[in-house]
């Protein structure tokens, strides 16, 4: 059988199929299957499925927050160019997945009754399969990547990769941050822990005379 007489009996099983989520769970295991003898199979979009919406939340760490507006801007696009981007996420092995990047995509997905409609209920995800402080690390590129994030949450994030045993380097590498700028969201929490590891070297004295001197002078 030739590869082109091969989909051609898919696309014709797949057809006859009635049952709307039976259909989709073939589409996903044909996906799947693909995924793993594709060149790409590393790459989390080689294999974008659609799963229920009931079946993926939000984490409990992400900063990103999208005011009215943006969120009215992001249903038009969505309404007019469909899903271009999946929402990532990562699978819970249990039947559920924890969104990594896309949480506001998946607002959309549920919030809005035509682009609800439109899915059938269903989302669009790739999975990212990582330990949860290198997922926390990917929701911060993604966050920062787009220029949104929170202060004050973002510095939660940085305080709790340090008691992860991050080091401030570690954490520059990661999230994309200079120095001065993981010092400086440690200093908002008001931790003295947070500076507990931290050799107080010129970086430190240079970073103290930026800061504090700005503070000094505001008031």
């Amino acid at each position: 059988m030739t590869i082109d007489e091969l989909i051609q009996n898919l696309q014709e099983s797949i057809s006859a199929i009635q049952d709307l989520d039976e259909k989709i769970e073939t589409i996903n295991k044909i996906r799947t299957a693909i995924n793993k003898v594709s060149p790409f199979s590393s790459q989390p979009t080689d294999c974008v499925l659609w799963v229920k919406q009931d079946t993926v939340f939000a984490n409990e760490y992400n900063p990103n927050h999208v005011a009215a507006p943006e969120m009215k801007l992001l249903h038009t696009s969505i309404k007019e160019d469909g899903y271009t981007m999946p929402i990532v996420t990562y699978d819970m092995q249990n039947g559920s997945r924890e969104i990594v990047d896309g949480f506001h995509r998946n607002r959309v997905g549920r919030e809005y009754a035509d682009i609800k409609s439109s899915i059938h209920g269903y989302l669009p995800v790739t999975t990212l399969n990582k330990p949860l402080e290198q997922r926390v690390a990917a929701t911060i590129r993604h966050n920062r990547a787009r220029g949104t994030h929170g202060i004050r949450p973002m510095s939660d994030i940085v305080v709790n990769l340090s008691r992860q045993g991050w080091s401030d380097e570690h954490i520059c590498s990661q999230l994309g941050m200079d120095l001065d700028e993981v010092l400086r969201l440690k200093q908002i929490t008001g931790l003295k822990e947070a500076f507990m590891n931290h050799e107080f070297s010129r970086s430190w004295e240079e970073f103290e005379s930026k800061y504090y001197a700005s503070d000094e002078n505001d008031g």
